[in-house]
């Protein structure tokens, strides 16, 4: 009942707002030809003159709705490469939405293509000349169901990317593959790299830490090949080799701050402990810095004191450094 009301009270409203807008516009274009309107009383002045059309609210929405339809854009009326370019941003789930209203643009291979490539960044299908009726929709269907079965077993996954020959069976292709896709889960790719070390040696060779500082290469290493949560063996072998690229990628660093493998070593292992101690909340007493540039120069003693404060004061600002 109560709805009911509101409409009425509404639809006199709206009924109203409209008469007095054609009465002004009339009473506009009477004194332009007439000049100064007389000084008659007002009430004589407010008789509309102009019919609604129609006594309902029903009106008036469906002039609106008419005015937002013409506002849409169809995309099939547009030049190709615009519409293309607008439909580039969608993902996959929304691409195949919008494929049911075009068709054609939806399925547009180019439009997959760049799925793919910006999805899994390397695949060996790629490089091959690829046969007459490739789709690109078909290879992203593919590269989807081989992630999620890596997901939940790493090697069936990568053994269903070889079935399907988007990948080749070789350390350097599948290290390459690892280092530009971003939808592999972390937890089955530690599993995979700790089992297929030959992979695990090109994957850090495709990382390049040239004038990078200590503490921000170790977070860049550990954000593509995560660390494991308990100090073990594939902790050490990951910091070792982690040691030897970053002293290959900066030989002037290394000549002029008197660094080694072994004192990368040792000062990343440094890091990590004060990674800990600082962001941990079961540590109440934090290590200062002080306390760290004197235990760190016991462990390395031809660093420099100015260059251990450095890397305290990065993890004190920055935070862990395999967060």
């Amino acid at each position: 009942m109560g709805q009911g009301l509101w409409r009425v009270v509404r639809n006199q409203q709206l009924q109203q707002q409209y008469s007095e807008q054609c009465f002004l516009q009339r009473d506009g274009e009477q004194g332009q030809r007439m000049g100064p309107p007389l000084a008659e009383p007002l009430q004589q002045h407010r008789t509309p003159q102009c019919q609604v059309p129609g006594a309902d609210i029903s009106y008036l929405l469906r002039v609106r709705k008419g005015r937002e339809e013409q506002g849409f854009i169809d995309l099939e009326m547009l030049p190709p490469e615009l519409s293309i370019t607008i439909l580039s941003y969608l993902n996959a789930t929304d691409l195949c939405l919008a494929s049911c209203v075009w068709q054609d643009l939806g399925n547009d291979e180019y439009l997959w293509q760049g799925l793919c490539k910006s999805t899994w960044g390397h695949c060996s299908i790629y490089n091959r000349r690829l046969p007459s009726g490739f789709s690109y929709r078909k290879l992203y269907l593919e590269l989807d169901e081989g992630s999620l079965t890596f997901n939940a077993n790493p090697q069936e996954g990568i053994s269903y990317f070889m079935s399907r020959g988007i990948l080749v069976d070789h350390p350097k292709e599948i290290a390459k593959f690892i280092f530009y896709t971003r939808m592999l889960n972390w937890k089955m790719l530690r599993i995979y790299l700790d089992e297929r070390r030959d992979v695990l040696d090109e994957l850090v060779k495709l990382h390049n830490f040239s004038n990078q500082f200590l503490p921000n290469a170790l977070r860049d290493f550990f954000r593509h090949i995560h660390a494991p949560e308990r100090r073990g063996e594939y902790l050490e072998t990951l910091i070792t080799k982690f040691s030897h690229r970053f002293c290959a990628c900066n030989p002037t660093l290394v000549r002029d701050a008197g660094l080694s493998p072994d004192a990368v070593y040792v000062l990343c292992y440094s890091l990590i402990l004060l990674s800990i101690d600082l962001t941990s909340p079961h540590v109440k007493n934090k290590m200062s810095k002080r306390e760290f540039i004197r235990n760190t120069r016991r462990a390395a003693q031809n660093i420099s004191e100015d260059f251990v404060g450095h890397l305290y004061d990065n993890i004190y600002l920055i935070g862990h450094v395999a967060a």
